[in-house]
């Protein structure tokens, strides 16, 4: 099952608490983004050219926790950088288990083999592998031969030791529907990781590589070739089937972007884990200052293009419980790929983007500065 059925229960039972209770605004999943430095260069990524003082930066263990706690969110994802690099990842995993959350952690898995001793089998935690397609698609993602290889021998590693393990796949314009098919026909059959979550690439502000990010049209055409290759194929996604239906065109969502709140080295990032337009010191202060209307497809320039599952998979979540039965009916007919596509939401009236993030970083990088500053003085006075 691609996602065991005590966390849809609790997961279930979280939404429902926050309806009855008339929370409209709740996350669903923390994604908590302890470094940002990785052993390797994805030249889709946006982290991995940060200043040596941000990189070398890393959010305690306590930090960590306390960011666990004040979100409340029932799903941890911890992406990075690379998380296996945290020299306190175990415990940070440890603790999050043991409030009987939810843990993703998300490793390109280069150091999973040498790490897999610092951790325990649990329904809780799902080593959650980057695979970007089969060998030359992956090796090319991220820039690296070799890097393919080393991730499955960790995948088989892990599944033969009893962990939980599904493929985190993310999708450029450089892959066909039928490369796409026989990717998840290796993952399902040969892998038989518990599930696949995939998303179309989002275009970060910072990444090196702009130009084979997907756009909405082209999502939903791939999205819709893909489920015509399907047929009666076993593929698990860990994602809701409204989701799916949803890259395929056939639903009309609205971003949700505090479903999926991230705390990271500068604080909680506003106003969602692809764009860093401001930082807020408390996750209180992220819900009711973000000016969460001025955000998404329709309404920012910057969103245009963005069928990511961290801002629409909360929506897709929130509809199926709010709809069953509507999920049902596409769950046991599977996804509709010849049905007229449902409308795209208008752009005329969104914001011009803002480029503020170099700016941003500048500040925050002085921020660190001054606090290094203040840390050595403090040392040098309790010296004297």
């Amino acid at each position: 099952m691609a996602v065991p059925l005590i966390q849809q229960i609790r997961v279930g039972a979280y939404i429902m608490k926050q309806r009855i209770k008339g929370v409209d605004k709740y996350p669903l999943v923390l994604m908590l983004e302890p470094l940002f430095r990785c052993n390797l260069a994805c030249p889709g990524c946006g982290k991995i050219d940060y200043e040596d003082n941000i990189l070398n930066r890393r959010l305690s263990f306590e930090e960590c926790m306390e960011a666990v706690d004040d979100c409340g969110a029932p799903i941890i994802s911890i992406p990075g950088g690379e998380p296996l690099i945290h020299k306190e990842i175990k415990q940070i995993v440890e603790g999050i288990v043991a409030r009987k959350k939810f843990v993703y952690l998300c490793t390109n898995a280069l150091l999973l083999e040498k790490r897999l001793d610092d951790f325990k089998p649990s329904p809780y935690l799902t080593f959650s592998v980057h695979l970007d397609g089969l060998e030359e698609h992956h090796d090319h993602a991220v820039d690296q031969k070799g890097t393919f290889k080393r991730a499955v021998a960790a995948i088989k590693a892990a599944k033969a030791r009893g962990f939980r393990v599904n493929v985190n796949c993310t999708l450029f314009d450089q892959m066909s529907a039928e490369e796409c098919a026989e990717f998840f026909d290796f993952c399902t059959n040969e892998l038989e990781v518990e599930g696949i979550t995939i998303s179309p690439g989002y275009a970060y502000e910072r990444a090196p590589d702009q130009e084979h990010f997907l756009k909405r049209g082209k999502t939903k055409e791939l999205f819709r070739n893909i489920f015509r290759l399907k047929g009666d194929k076993k593929w698990q996604f860990s994602q809701s089937t409204l989701f799916m239906d949803f890259l395929a065109g056939n639903q009309q969502y609205e971003c949700t972007p505090w479903g999926n709140p991230t705390r990271n080295i500068f604080g909680w990032q506003k106003p969602c884990y692809l764009l860093s337009e401001g930082y807020a010191k408390t996750f209180k202060e992220l819900m009711d200052e973000t000016p969460w209307e001025q955000y998404g497809t329709g309404n920012y320039e910057k969103c245009a293009n963005c069928m990511v599952h961290c801002g629409y998979e909360p929506t897709a979540v929130a509809d199926t419980v709010k709809h069953p039965l509507k999920a049902l009916r596409v769950f046991l007919k599977g996804i509709d790929t010849e049905k007229p596509m449902a409308p795209e939401i208008p752009l005329e009236n969104q914001r011009p983007a803002e480029f503020v993030f170099e700016n941003l970083v500048e500040t925050m990088t002085q921020k660190l500065e001054r606090e290094k500053a203040e840390a050595r003085a403090k040392d040098a006075g309790r010296a004297a």
